[in-house]
Formats: C-alpha cells, sequence, structure tokens
C-alpha cells in the first residue's frame, strides 16, 4: 500500500456566476492530496495521512477521499480549521495564495504520527506542508523513522511565494529529506530552483550522489525523464487542449508510483534496479494521467477505464 503524507486542503478556483460575477468555487485538493485520489482511482492501493479538520471543508476532504477508495484510517482528525487556497489562473498556469495559520494541517505533530500496518511499503511525501511546522518537522520525521524499511518517495513541489522568507530552512529540510528518499520527483522548474542552471539530467545525476535511485523531471508540454546513475529516459507528452494544470504533477506521480506498483518494484531492491522498461511504463502512465487531468478543470484525476 502506498502512503501519501501531506497537505489537504480546499482550492477556491475561480468561476464566472449565473449573474455573470467572478466567484470562487471550492473543490477538494492540496498536491500530496491529489496523488492519493489519483493513486486510487488508477487502482493502486492507496491510503492518506495528514491532519485534517472536523469541520464542514474537513469533512469534504474525507468525503472526497473515500469516494475515490483512498483508505483513510490514518487521518489525524482535529477541531482546527481547514487550509484553504485562493487560485488565480494565468492562460491555464495557476498561482495561489494560500491561509494556513493554526489550521489541521500546519499544527500537525509527531504525537500524530501514525503507527503503520506491514502492508504499507511506500510513502510519498512533498508539498507546502514541507515549508511550515509544526507540520513540516513532522513529515521530516516520519520520513527518518520509515525510511530504511520502505521505500519513499519525495516531491517538494516547491511555490516560492509561499516559502518566502523562509528560504534558508525549508532548503536544508528539502535537502535532508531528499538525501533519504529513494524516488525523487521535479519539475523541471523546482529543478533549477533547487540546483540553479544546467543541463536537466547532469543536475538530476548530482541529486543521484546524495543518496536517491532515480529522479523524474517533468518538463511541462514537452514531456518527462527519468534518470539513473546510468539511464536516461525520456517520454512526450500527450498533446491535449489545457483547461488549466491544478493538479497535473500530482497526477503524474500517483501514475509513476501506480505503474512500479504494477511491476512489483516499490521495494529497496527493486528502485534500486529498475529496466528500462519499468522506467517507460511509468513515465507513460505518469504523462497519459496527467494529460487527463489538464483538459478539465481543476485537479480532477482520471480513473483506470479513462485511459
Amino acid at each position: 500500500m502506498i502512503l501519501s503524507c501531506g497537505e489537504a486542503l480546499i482550492d477556491m478556483l475561480p468561476r464566472t456566476s449565473t449573474l455573470g460575477e467572478a466567484c470562487f468555487s471550492p473543490y477538494a485538493g492540496g498536491a500530496v492530496f491529489n496523488t492519493a485520489i489519483a493513486l486510487g482511482r488508477l487502482g493502486a492501493p492507496s491510503a492518506f495521512f495528514s491532519g485534517v479538520s472536523n469541520d464542514m471543508l474537513g469533512e469534504i476532504l474525507a468525503d472526497s477521499l473515500t469516494a475515490s477508495k483512498v483508505d483513510t484510517r490514518h487521518l489525524a482528525r482535529s477541531d482546527r480549521p481547514t487550509t484553504v487556497a485562493f487560485v488565480k489562473l494565468v492562460n491555464g498556469q495557476a498561482t495561489y495564495a494560500f491561509y494556513d495559520e493554526g489550521t489541521a494541517g500546519r499544527m500537525l505533530s509527531t504525537a500524530d504520527l501514525p503507527d503503520l500496518p506491514e502492508e504499507v511499503d511506500t510513502l510519498f511525501l512533498g508539498g507546502i506542508c514541507l515549508v511550515n511546522d509544526p507540520a513540516a518537522s513532522t513529515y521530516e520525521a516520519l520520513q527518518a523513522r520509515d525510511c530504511a524499511t520502505r521505500v519513499t518517495m519525495v516531491d517538494p513541489n516547491i511555490r516560492p511565494g509561499f516559502i518566502a522568507g523562509k528560504e534558508t530552512e525549508y532548503r536544508a529540510r528539502i535537502e535532508r529529506m531528499v538525501a533519504k528518499a529513494d524516488v525523487v520527483k521535479l519539475s523541471d522548474e523546482d529543478l533549477h530552483w533547487l540546483e540553479g542552471q544546467g543541463d536537466p539530467t547532469a543536475l538530476a545525476r548530482g541529486i543521484l550522489a546524495r543518496g536517491p535511485k532515480v529522479v523524474f523531471i517533468t518538463e511541462g508540454a514537452n514531456g518527462a525523464r527519468a534518470v539513473t546513475a546510468t539511464q536516461d529516459i525520456f517520454v512526450a507528452a500527450q498533446k491535449v487542449t489545457v483547461v488549466d494544470t491544478v493538479g497535473a504533477g500530482d497526477t503524474f506521480n500517483a501514475g509513476v508510483l501506480a505503474a512500479l506498483h504494477q511491476a512489483g518494484a516499490l521495494t529497496k531492491a527493486g528502485v534500486a534496479a529498475l529496466s528500462d522498461a519499468t522506467l517507460t511504463a511509468a513515465l507513460s502512465l505518469g504523462t497519459r494521467a496527467a494529460a487527463v487531468t489538464v483538459s478539465r478543470a481543476g485537479a480532477n484525476p482520471p480513473w483506470a477505464n479513462e485511459l
């Protein structure tokens, strides 16, 4: 089972009312939440861990997970409010304004960490939950606790505006977590934010030297690549009409993890010896699933039968 660990929030997406007025509509979201949802819809064994509120918005989140076949037994429920993100779309590209102070997700502590059953063989971590304490340190502690026996995948999903003024601490945390990870996923923008300018494959190999076994890099409308110490495999993106990009990278992550699960590769030994065919299948499922997500509004990952 793949346990996605990270933020769950409500995305307020811009819409037009029946009177023609600008308004916002609530959608369940959050980068790691989206990956858990996409995994469940793709038929992979998916579970989710996060701080989730008992309020009305928290119920929307919990119900959305259940509807997508995601195991919710590890949710840390509380009476704190739900994180809300207002989304601005410019030519389909999303930027975010987060309201996160004192929320159920942000106030998650190490006392909330679950005792995981043996069936959980993989942890996926990332997103904005790695910025602010106590939640950020809690997720880092979870990875440190379990990385010796479980596969861990990290996608920082960097939001520069959200980490302004905290870059030094944030970079240090991401470096520590990347070094403990078996699998790392970065967008090309994230890669350059972390590593500077340069050839993506060379930069990815620099990351591999710190400990991970494979780095996946998404390159927007071009496609995605997988880089190991000896492999550099690229799969082109499917051409679709883009409505917006909300949830695209999160869905790609789910496709990669679902394909690795299908190949029986989500073990320590498995991710250290991925074949060209397995990496190609992971990139293919990731890009095909993401293509469906960007073709419709909001983070609405596909079900397996839609592929």
